[in-house]
């Protein structure tokens, strides 16, 4: 399977979002990662719907929505009726977790379950056949441009064993330091899917980058 890249917009600059979603658009990229935070789960606020919906209204690209927040399915119908294309969820903020996929689902998105850097990934061993995607923090949630925590590497690979055993068809996503030097031990490891921020939003050619990311094939 090619790999798949998922720029963070919350890397880009905020001043010129429309310069920046006409480079998405542009782009190789696969999809848009929007994190959204709410400062009580994680120590930070990013945007809200607001951003979302006029983010949604001219990105091109299938968003993936990363819900950084308490109880995030109280959003689900309203991350649905932007168009969503995937509705990340911690494992440590849903308390009826089985529910909230399957109400995610039932809206016609696909179901993502976010994992902490201290969360273990056999902690999803009754719920990853029902998942779409498991995203793997690879450094601490709540912050761009945070050093990259070497231990993710072993952790994917715990992933990538209990997805074939189970049968599971959920896809590996990182997000965290992935960049030049971590990239390609990332995909070498089972990792489908890319989140790249700073790496992607800072770098001299953006579109460069990404096919760069892209080309990291297994």
């Amino acid at each position: 399977m090619r790999t798949l890249v998922s720029p963070s917009l919350l890397a880009a600059d905020f001043l010129h979002l429309g310069h920046e979603i006409d480079m998405i658009n542009r782009s190789d990229a696969d999809w848009l990662h929007l994190d959204v935070m709410d400062g009580i789960f994680v120590p930070n606020i990013s945007f809200g719907f607001p951003i979302l919906e006029a983010v949604g209204k001219v990105c091109k690209k299938p968003l993936d929505v990363h819900f950084m927040i308490e109880q995030p399915e109280r959003y689900i119908q309203q991350t649905a009726k932007l168009g969503a294309m995937m509705m990340n969820v911690h494992y440590e903020a849903c308390r009826h977790l089985h529910r909230a996929i399957h109400e995610i689902h039932l809206t016609g998105m696909k179901a993502g379950v976010t994992l902490n850097p201290s969360t273990p990934v056999w902690i999803l061993e009754d719920i990853i056949r029902d998942i779409d995607m498991v995203l793997i923090m690879s450094v601490n949630p709540g912050f761009g441009g945070q050093q990259f925590i070497e231990h993710t590497i072993e952790k994917v690979t715990q992933l990538r064993e209990l997805i074939e055993r189970t049968g599971s068809n959920a896809l590996i996503e990182v997000d965290g330091g992935v960049q030049a030097d971590t990239a390609p031990r990332l995909v070498k490891a089972g990792v489908n899917v890319l989140v790249s921020g700073s790496y992607v939003f800072k770098s001299a050619d953006p579109l460069a980058t990404i096919r760069e990311l892209k080309s990291l094939d297994k």
